[in-house]
């Protein structure tokens, strides 16, 4: 990131690799740019929100951060290749030492537990999809406000034979262990004002107020103290901390690369055949298929 100028009102816009970093005044906004990928979180997007998290920590003028995506969509989560991991660091380890696991907690454990740790309010502003990690990246923060025409996924279950993603946030944003169970089990998609009855987001507003009432909500926020806020952030987080949350994230890779190596949930993998297939897709594909008494064939 380049250093910042000194503190004003006006709007400075940084373009990096993936995302797009914008400060103005008390907010600043990371705007996932990558439309043409689904906003699929590659490595580069990883790292780029990473650093923009970093400069918005340090940045005293900032008081709120959006997070917010260009294109149809949200988030589509992992980015998927054509022959399995589209992760450089993934084929790397690999080859190194027959597992994933130290590049998943690099990757998406690390950086999902500094969005929660991220000690200013954070407000996520979600249209389209959001899809498998993509759902960290929308559910994870302080506040989130939703299109109605937004929906959530994690379809990593069906269409994986995975626990989930590498961090299980899911038992602690539903805070209902029934509902949290359906919702990975079956590759639930969850619209909007089903989110919201289930308490997932803050808001469902018409697509085309999304951005005002954001907006709004940021510009309200930032009303108070940033030393007030963080204080603020800080006992709500230590009250999920005190539930256990921070170990259970890191416990959920720990699965996931475990799971990932048993012969049944590779054998599901084979299915998807040579050119690997979205989970979702795939997951819909395999629950068709059973609904109709195809399954097996």
């Amino acid at each position: 990131m380049t250093d910042r100028p000194d503190a004003t009102d006006e709007k400075v816009t940084t373009e990096l690799e993936a995302v797009i970093y914008e400060r103005e005044g008390p907010i600043a906004r990371i705007i996932l740019n990558q439309p043409e990928k689904a906003n699929a979180q590659s490595s580069a997007m990883v790292r780029d929100v990473e650093a923009c998290l970093d400069d918005a920590e340090r940045d005293y003028d900032v008081r709120v951060l959006i997070l917010k995506a260009n294109g149809r969509g949200f988030c589509s989560g992992h980015l998927i290749g054509r022959e399995g991991t589209a992760y450089a660091e993934f084929r790397e380890a690999q080859e190194k030492v027959g597992s994933a696991w130290k590049p998943q907690f690099d990757l998406f454990v690390w950086p999902v537990l500094h969005l929660w740790e991220f000690p200013k309010p954070v407000i996520a502003q979600v249209h389209g999809y959001a899809i498998g990690g993509g759902t960290y990246f929308a559910l994870l923060p302080d506040i989130t406000i939703a299109s109605d025409d937004a929906y959530f996924q994690m379809p990593l279950v069906q269409g994986l034979g995975l626990p989930g993603g590498e961090t299980m946030i899911e038992p602690w944003v539903f805070m209902n262990w029934k509902r949290a169970a359906e919702y990975l089990y079956t590759a639930q998609t969850l619209s909007a004002d089903e989110a919201f009855e289930m308490g997932l987001v803050n808001h469902v507003v018409p697509r085309a107020e999304l951005e005002s009432t954001v907006e709004a909500m940021a510009a309200q926020i930032a009303l108070a103290p940033m030393s007030t806020l963080m204080a603020t952030k800080t006992l709500i987080k230590r009250a999920w901390e005190l539930m256990g949350l921070r170990l259970h994230l890191q416990m959920s890779n720990d699965l996931v690369a475990l799971t990932g190596a048993h012969t049944d949930v590779r054998k599901l993998h084979e299915g998807m055949g040579p050119v690997r297939i979205p989970p979702r897709q795939w997951a819909a594909k395999r629950l068709g298929d059973a609904g109709s008494g195809d399954a097996g064939q």
